[in-house]
This record gives C-alpha cells, structure tokens and sequence, in this order.
C-alpha cells in the first residue's frame, strides 16, 4: 500500500542524513549568468538571451532583486541580478519604479523583459518564496533553489507554485535549478512549475523537482489551451505524487529525464495535448504515461525511454495508461536540434549535473558531465566586487553647493556630504531614504563618488541615481562607489538608497563633469 507522502518524506529525509553521514556533501560554486547556451523550445520564436550585454547587478533580498528591476532605464534594459544567500518574506518588499511591477511576498517578474536570474556565491536560496512571472518575455533564471512555496497555512506566496508563468509569456529558460516542497495540497502547497494563460517557449533543463503532490502544469484548466511548447530535458522529478506534468493542449518534449517515485501518475497528456518522450529513465514508479482523471484524451510518441519497475493501472472511463506497453498515438515534429544521451546512462549523468549547486555541468550527449564554455552571448565583465572609490581627474562639483533630502537621523546633517570632510555624514531616519546635492543653475554631470563613512562601508545594498530634474534613473548600483553614466545637464542629483545591511552613513557625495 502506498504510503502517505509526508511518510514518504520521512522517508527520504532519513536517506538524506544517512548520506551526509557518510561524507557526501553538496557544494556550491560561483556561477555565471547562461552558461552553456539556451536549448529546446526557449530558442524559438527569436531565442531567449535573458539579460544578455546588461548590467550585473548583485543582490542578497528580495527587495534588492526588485531595486534592480525598478532601477533600470525601462522596462526591457537588460539586466543579469545575480543573487546570493537566502531570500525569504522578511528581506522582500515592494519596490516602485517606471521600470517595474512588483509586490511584497513574491518575487515579481510582471511586466518586464530581457531579465536573468542566477544564483553565484555560495548559492541563491528563496525560501518560502515562490517567483512569479507573468505579461514578461526574455527571462532566464539559473543555478537557484526555490523551496516550500505555501497556496495555504503561513506564510503564502505565488499561489503555492515554485515557479509560476501565467498571462501572455514568452520565452522562459529555467536552468540548474532545484525546486522542492514539503508534502502536498493537503500541507498547504500546490506545482513547482505551473505555466498557464498563453505561455510559451518554454525549457526546463537540469533541474530536480521532487517531494511534491504536483510537479507542474501547461494549462490551468481544459478550457485554457493556449499553453505550449515546452522542453523538458536532464531533469530529475522525485517523490511526486502527479503532474510530471500535466498538460492541457499544447505541444511538450520531454527528453532524458530521469522519473524515480512518481507515486500517482507522470506525464498526463490530456485535452489534445502532443508530447514526444524520448530515451527517459521512468524508475520505481507507476502509470508513468498516459491521459488520467478525465476522457479528454492527449497523445504521445515515444522512443527509447527505460520503464524500470514501472506499474500500470488498468484502463477506465478517465484512466487511459500508456502501459504497460506504451506505443506511440502521435507524431510531434521537432523544430530544434538536440542529442541524446542513451536512456540507460540518464540516471547517473542527471544525478551529476541537475540541480543548484552542480557548477552548471551539461551532459555532452555521450553521457560525460562536462563544465561547458560559457555562452558567447554571456558579458565577459567581471562580477560586481566591493571595491572603494576611485579617484575621477577633475573638480568635485558638490563643493559649495546645496544639499538636501529625505529624513535624517538626529546630529546628522545634508550638508556633510558635500563639504569634502569624510569624518562628518549623513544618515537617513532608518535604513533607506536619498540625499541631493544642488546647484543655481544647470550643471553637467557624468560621474558620481559615493563614500561610505569609516565604519559603515558595505551598508548600502542598493541604490539608484536619480536625475531629479526628470525623474530619471542615471545609474544603480549594490555597493557604494563610482558610478558614471552619460554627461547630463542638471540643476539637482540624489542618491537614493533602496536596500541597506543597517543604518547608512554617507560621508560624501561628490559629483564630477567628466
């Protein structure tokens, strides 16, 4: 008798101890945005880039992830936000800008393009803290992990989905991820993948979904069938219940994965749905394929795949098996090129390289992990790094002229940071706000230096530059230091701090024309 899936997690939580008992140990290396190309459907209908040629941007909250969407030019300037730590409810707040459309409680990628997402340092953890795309293109998300996401009980985000696309989306990659829950509807949780309401071009590669009720979704409902072209490929679903996936109408490709324990059903391709199922592992599990719980039937075309201790339930009014001899009922014409691993080598080649933490390994189709050249598309600069100002050539412009800003906390003063004294500052109220500097008349600008005083350096987090005049974002940034940008013509110049470690206290603020 099957047990319980909060059992089961027991289960395999014991597994997991007995594991690191005996010295295997997961690490976590730095990684770098897109490495190894975009594959499957992500490189139709133009391709998936992410925020490719854009500014690196590091963040360790979720409110620096939204300063960095709200801190771009527009809503489609590229951008790679590289994340590091653990970013849950506490540190993820709602940022307003022109360039954005986001809310507390939920990573919000809504309304926005050209956008990548990768986890580097010792890792890039959302905990109880689903990311929620929707009405965006162009995004890639990599080398993260995304755990116990909660629809119900405390405290919620994103519906209970993991990852969640929804509302005319195009163009997604999620790469090298690990997306994982606690038990099921019943403990208040819902997909790790859901894509719903016209989203398309699609992949999911080397990624581990497991301890879940459902894996994920193409299409919400039977009426919503303007979902598909999705690719799924070197992933690993483990301990799941269903849904792996689901799909409603649409076109899927689901190669090379390895499906261990998939408790209830695996792929259930239903209300017109087409997806080809190639040289895939299907280990330990039951009705692997198939059309389940509805008459509404789907099709399928298979080739090479390994049924290793596979059951089959027998056929009813809404329970169409593919098994225990599955055939194909269907041809899907792929549009794209790939290769495959051969079927008996997938479990241990996607053990070695799926998942957050692998170093962004690919399988070189000989079922060899290898760490690829990085994606020609990929910035060759440098990561962000913590460095201390350096010295522009020139007259620092701040000298003698006007200061002021929001709140400031008592025996501070606006006027320190433009009377070139690094022992004197200003602080804000608490741990955000914005200081000017101003002048009678338009005064060009094109470089900024912001010094932290002794003793606070690395408190800021993040922060825009604003011209004050117009509004407009001139530069941001996570660390304080030079900034430079276009050669502006202005009368007022803010520092606006988005996101700090503590109380900021900026010692100066000086301004320079070139």
């Amino acid at each position: 008798m099957k047990r319980p899936l909060a059992l089961r997690l027991s289960a395999l939580s014991a597994a997991t101890a007995l594991a690191a008992a005996a010295g295997i140990a997961l690490t976590s290396p730095e990684a770098t945005a897109a490495t190894g190309g975009v594959t499957g459907y992500a490189t139709q209908n133009g391709g998936t880039t992410g925020g490719a040629g854009g500014q690196r941007v590091r963040a360790t909250t979720g409110t620096e992830i939204h300063a960095a969407l709200c801190g771009r030019a527009s809503s489609s300037t590229p951008i790679i936000i590289e994340v590091e730590g653990t970013i849950n409810h506490g540190n993820t707040g709602k940022v307003s800008g022109g360039s954005c459309n986001t809310a507390s409680g939920v990573i919000e990628l809504k309304q926005i393009s050209n956008v990548t997402l990768v986890g580097v340092g010792a890792g890039a953890v959302f905990d109880q803290l689903g990311i929620h795309i929707r009405q965006s293109s162009n995004i890639i998300i990599q080398n993260v992990t995304v755990r116990n996401v909660k629809k119900s009980g405390s405290p919620t985000s994103n519906g209970g989905d993991a990852i969640g696309m929804e509302s005319d989306v195009r163009n997604v990659w999620v790469d090298h991820a690990t997306l994982e829950a606690s038990g099921g509807e019943s403990e208040g949780y819902d997909g790790l993948f859901d894509m719903k309401d016209n989203t398309q071009y699609v992949t999911l590669s080397y990624s581990v979904l497991r301890n879940s009720g459902r894996g994920g979704l193409i299409g919400s409902s039977e009426s919503d069938l303007s979902n598909g072209y999705v690719t799924f490929h070197h992933n690993r679903y483990e301990n799941i219940d269903s849904r792996a996936p689901l799909l409603r109408g649409g076109t899927a490709h689901a190669y090379n994965n390895h499906y261990v324990s998939l408790n209830e059903s695996g792929i259930n391709s239903r209300a017109g749905a087409k997806v080809k199922v190639d040289n895939n592992y299907f280990e330990d599990s039951k009705d692997v394929l198939g059309t389940f719980y509805t008459d509404q039937r789907g099709s399928w075309q298979v080739a090479g795949n390994v049924f290793d201790n596979v059951t089959w339930s027998s056929p009813g009014s809404e329970n169409y098996p593919a098994g225990p001899n599955p055939q194909s009922t269907t041809t899907v014409n792929i549009p794209y090129a790939y290769t495959l691993d051969a079927a008996g080598c997938v479990p241990d080649v996607v053990r070695r390289t799926a998942g957050a933490g692998t170093g962004l390994q690919v399988s070189d189709g000989n079922c060899t992990p290898q760490t690829p050249a990085p994606d020609p598309s990929t910035p060759t600069t440098p990561p962000p790094t913590t460095p201390g100002p350096t010295e522009p050539g020139g007259t620092n412009l701040s000298l003698g002229a006007g200061a002021d800003g929001s709140s400031k906390a008592d025996g501070t003063s606006y006027g320190n940071v433009r009377d070139g004294n690094p022992s004197t500052y200003w602080s804000p109220s608490g741990s955000t706000g914005s200081v000017s500097v101003k002048w009678g008349s338009a005064t060009s600008v094109s470089r900024v230096v912001v010094r932290e005083a002794s003793g606070a350096t690395g408190v800021v987090r993040a922060w825009r530059l604003l011209n004050a005049d117009t509004g407009a974002v001139l530069a941001t940034g996570t660390t304080a230091g030079t900034a430079t940008f276009p050669q502006t013509s202005l009368k007022k110049i803010t520092f606006e701090i988005t996101s700090a470690s503590g109380t900021p206290r900026v010692a100066e603020f000086e301004t320079y024309a070139s």
